[in-house]
């Protein structure tokens, strides 16, 4: 079992300060992160949506790759240069407008220098998803001094 190497708390105090570009606005909210699985929500906002009044794919795949960065981040801890190397998404239904988006992260490998894992995104209150992600993050070596 792996034990968490960051907090929710922790998590959201290293976000706000090396990733203020996608955490500051507090339209993201960390639910939960156990080091294995993180559940992120992000508040219902029209800038969501896309034409035709649907949530945007941009929006989707934003959360899915910032979920996959925090449940990352739970794992290994404050390393902030860990990067997106691969990002695969399948849109599976249209996300209601009106209805805050979840996304629920799990790691399925966790090696010293990849990790993957999936990304379900749902609309609020529906349990079926919206999309399902795979992606793979790049971790880099790790300083003598970060060890």
């Amino acid at each position: 079992m792996t034990i968490a190497k960051m907090t929710v708390p922790e998590l959201e105090q290293f976000l706000r300060k090396e990733f203020p570009q996608a955490f500051a606005a507090d339209d993201i909210a960390i639910e939960a992160a156990d080091g294995l699985s993180c559940r992120l929500r992000q508040r219902y906002s029209e800038k969501m949506l896309r034409p035709g009044g649907t949530v945007s794919g941009p929006t989707l795949m934003a959360l899915a790759d910032f979920a996959m960065y925090v449940v990352l981040l739970s794992a290994i801890g404050p390393i902030g240069l860990a990067v997106t190397t691969n990002l695969n998404i399948n849109f599976l239904r249209k996300g209601a407008p009106g209805h805050d988006v979840l996304a629920q992260a799990r790691l399925l490998k966790l090696g010293k220098r990849l990790a993957v894992g999936e990304v379900s995104l749902l609309s609020a209150g529906s349990a079926d998803p919206v999309a399902h992600v795979t992606a793979t993050y790049s971790i880099p070596v790790a300083k003598e001094s970060e060890r």
